[in-house]
């Protein structure tokens, strides 16, 4: 695998007691800049937030997948994420021109974009009637404590999350990535307090990968003792289609697509996840009407 193209390990430590992921994300953060035409601190919140996704879908497998969204009560919206156990990760953000300050440390202030009231929802299709779904209140902003959060309330795994979004003067990403360290069943009090003092020894994750080391690198920063089982090509894919988009059209039923003709002669069609423009004239519009006739 090329070692320029964002990729995931994954592995373990502490003789099997502690689950370890590393990710780094610079060209699907910079991606999505592009494509929504982020401003900075929202590139750093909704990169934070992707990275997130692709390291919990490297948690499922086969066909299952998640969608992440971020309902904060500041000026960024919603964020959204969808990720799964193949690498493939899109996302977008409400309001993609927030720029602020920087924070009292210097840093991008993501919580102020974010907000620190609201919840992370996330919902992971496993394959089962229902999707399996979990939420709790954002405490933080900052999206790193805030999964850290979700992990240790909805799905009852201690872990430590850092994620990070370095911004270049031109808006482009100059790095991105992050990590998740998992504990499971069976560590002593000194191996948690061991972990613990690694994770708050460590630099920041933009600082490790900007100086050139590769995730398995990072986890070992962490973790000297990791064994690294597995790695995963991380890179933006959506799922959007032109027969998707006129599946949609047909759902909208035969009164408003005989109104998209009459009134407007063409429909434009924008998706969400990656800025892609569907346009559609009036004659395809008729046989999409008669589709919906049939």
């Amino acid at each position: 695998m090329d070692n320029k193209k964002d990729r995931l390990v994954r592995g373990t430590a502490m003789n099997g007691r502690v689950r370890a992921f590393a990710v780094r994300t610079t060209e699907l953060v910079d991606e999505l800049r592009r494509r929504h035409d982020t401003y900075p601190t929202a590139t750093a919140a909704l990169g934070r937030t992707v990275t997130a996704a692709a390291i919990m879908g490297a948690m499922l497998k086969g066909q299952e997948k998640l969608a992440i969204m971020v309902k904060g009560n500041g000026p960024i919206g919603q964020i959204t994420a969808e990720s799964n156990a193949l690498g493939e990760v899109r996302g977008y953000v409400h309001n993609p021109h927030v720029h602020l300050p920087s924070n009292s440390m210097g840093k991008l202030d993501v919580a102020g974009a974010v907000g620190t009231e609201g919840f992370i929802d996330v919902s992971k299709d496993l394959g089962m009637k229902e999707p399996y779904r979990g939420s709790v209140p954002i405490v933080s902003g900052e999206l790193g404590e805030d999964f850290t959060y979700y992990f240790a309330l909805s799905e009852q795994t201690p872990a430590a999350v850092g994620l990070g979004v370095l911004v270049e003067t031109d808006n482009s990403v100059r790095v991105a990535g992050g990590f998740i360290i998992q504990l499971l069943p069976g560590l002593t009090d000194e191996q948690i307090t061991e972990v613990e003092q690694a994770v708050g020894a460590m630099p920041s994750v933009t600082s490790v990968l900007d100086q050139g080391l590769e995730p398995e690198e990072m986890l070992r920063l962490l973790l000297p003792d990791a064994v690294i089982l597995d790695e995963l090509e991380i890179r933006f894919v959506c799922q959007c289609s032109r027969e998707r988009i006129e599946q949609t059209l047909v759902s909208l039923g035969e009164h408003e697509l005989e109104r998209l003709i009459e009134e407007d002669d063409t429909a434009e069609v924008v998706c969400h996840y990656c800025n892609e423009r569907y346009v559609f004239n009036k004659d395809e519009l008729q046989v999409i009407l008669d589709q919906a006739k049939s």
